[in-house]
């Protein structure tokens, strides 16, 4: 067995360690600990605690702490963790899923200038998911808790700085704020100024680059996490900017990642800027760009409609008429954070089957609406381009085929892995090895190829549909 790296995957809901050859890019030992989301009526929190305990409880069922020679977390985007003079959280972590912001993103929008000028500036144009969103939600809704704050971190930096001591944070991470551009390669003023924001730059963590260090393990982490005092600490990233390491993804690709959330994203040699806010113009964690659209219902919304059918998640038809549309936590694309799950389309004759089919397909189209919205966009996306499909859902037989067929691209399916915490090892075997992530990740990338789908005629009725009802519901719900 030869130098052993580990990754960390902080997400909505659990925590993964992944302990992997440096060498082989071969996993030789996996863990996992759960984290509580609370939260209704659009609220979504955690307490940053628990992803400690639960970072902690993951890399002690690997078996393998001690032995870990090089470690790297990657965590859930955009969350809003704010802390004291001493690095304690004031209050328990706004996630990205976490809706109350919603006109908070919109007042954003207008003060610096609309969404032209968003783009510009920031590459991006805020949803209630970003966290400038968030804390002008913080500020405006509990200044009390908003004037004790001394620092604020992403979910990510949060973990790297308990195991080093240290505030830093990625590019990747960082351009999913609002306040730094990936164009500029900077915290942006223009937006720390705003009346909503009024942000001084020294609370935020210095932004590190893909092949920096981060620190080493301190001698209390040493303690509570089992690995050695002085292990080097890669920089860390987003969830997504990880998955595109673990993956391999190439120019031209299509990521998409069925979750609790989806996401399509892709890498680019050039910066992106979308002024319609379909595409965050992300920064990746290797030294270029990921333009990147994420929606809030994917797989923990199917799996919800099968449930109330009383179904199995295969249980669908061979076709249906039914559209769904599966909003239940609202979305962010198309950007409808009001918006309900809706059923249209029901007849007598309507079996539970074909309303399963249907909302997958509608969790599915809100996705290839972006993918289309890249290719205009400037990012590298074309006809043929393959989409690389990962995430809890990758797997299943009817996400895999309602992507085929919606789509009318070739479709990879890698073999299962735990492709973020598989991207945050190559950053921490870079370091090991002193070289970009990038390098890492083709050479592990025969470790994970699986099976290929080729192209089918796409199913442009439904998609017609589909969209056509999108346009018709956003009128429907209040503030939508």
């Amino acid at each position: 067995m030869g130098r052993l790296v580990a990754g960390i995957d902080s997400s909505t809901q659990s925590t993964k360690a992944v302990v992997i050859d440096a060498e082989t890019g071969v996993e030789v030992a996996t863990g996992r600990a759960v984290h509580e989301v609370t939260g209704y009526a659009g609220a979504r929190e955690s307490d940053p605690n628990m992803w400690w305990s639960a970072l902690t409880h993951a890399l002690a069922e690997t078996g393998c702490a001690a032995d870990i020679r090089a470690i790297s977390v990657a965590a859930q985007q955009h969350g809003l963790v704010v802390v004291d003079d001493d690095g304690r959280a004031l209050r328990r972590a706004i996630l990205w899923n976490d809706t109350r912001s919603a006109e908070d993103s919109e007042q954003l929008i207008d003060s610096l200038g609309g969404r032209e000028r968003w783009a510009a500036v920031a590459c991006s144009v805020p949803v209630s998911a970003f966290t400038v969103s968030s804390w002008a939600w913080l500020r405006r809704s509990e200044p009390e808790v908003a004037s004790q704050v001394r620092g604020i971190r992403l979910p990510h930096d949060y973990l790297t700085e308990r195991l080093t001591g240290i505030a830093v944070t990625d590019r990747g991470d960082a351009s999913g704020t609002g306040w730094w551009s990936p164009a500029s390669g900077r915290y942006e003023a223009e937006v720390l100024e705003l009346d909503e924001v009024q942000l001084d730059e020294a609370m935020l963590p210095r932004v590190l680059a893909p092949d920096e260090q981060a620190g080493v393990v301190a001698s209390a982490a040493a303690k509570e996490t089992g690995l050695t005092e002085g292990t080097p600490v890669g920089p860390g990233t987003g969830d997504n900017m990880a998955a595109a390491l673990g993956m391999g993804l190439r120019v031209g690709d299509v990521g998409m990642s069925l979750g609790t959330s989806g996401t399509v994203f892709g890498i680019s040699e050039k910066p992106s800027a979308d002024a319609t806010g379909v595409i965050a113009g992300f920064a990746d964690a290797d030294g270029s760009y990921l333009p990147l659209a994420c929606t809030l219902n994917c797989t923990q919304a199917v799996d919800r409609f099968a449930e109330l059918l009383g179904l199995d998640r295969d249980e669908v038809a061979d076709e249906t008429d039914v559209i769904v549309l599966p909003f239940l936590d609202g979305e962010r694309t198309p950007d409808l954070p009001h918006s309900a799950g809706t059923i249209l389309g029901l007849r007598h004759g309507t079996s539970r089957e074909q309303i399963l089919l249907a909302a997958y397909r509608g969790a599915v189209a809100s996705l290839l609406e972006a993918v289309e919205r890249m290719a205009t966009s400037g990012a590298p996306v074309t006809d043929g381009s393959r989409i690389v499909l990962v995430g809890g859902g990758a797997q299943g037989a009817t996400w895999q085929r309602v992507v085929c067929e919606l789509s009318g691209r070739p479709v990879s399916v890698p073999t299962p892995s735990e492709f973020v915490a598989r991207g945050a090892a190559t950053q921490a075997a870079a370091i090991l090895e002193g070289g970009m992530p990038g390098a890492v990740s083709r050479r592990w990338a025969e470790v994970t190829q699986g099976v290929e789908l080729p192209a089918r005629a796409r199913n442009d009725a439904a998609v017609s549909r589909i969209h056509q009802a999108t346009g018709k519901v956003a009128s429907l719900y209040p503030g939508a």
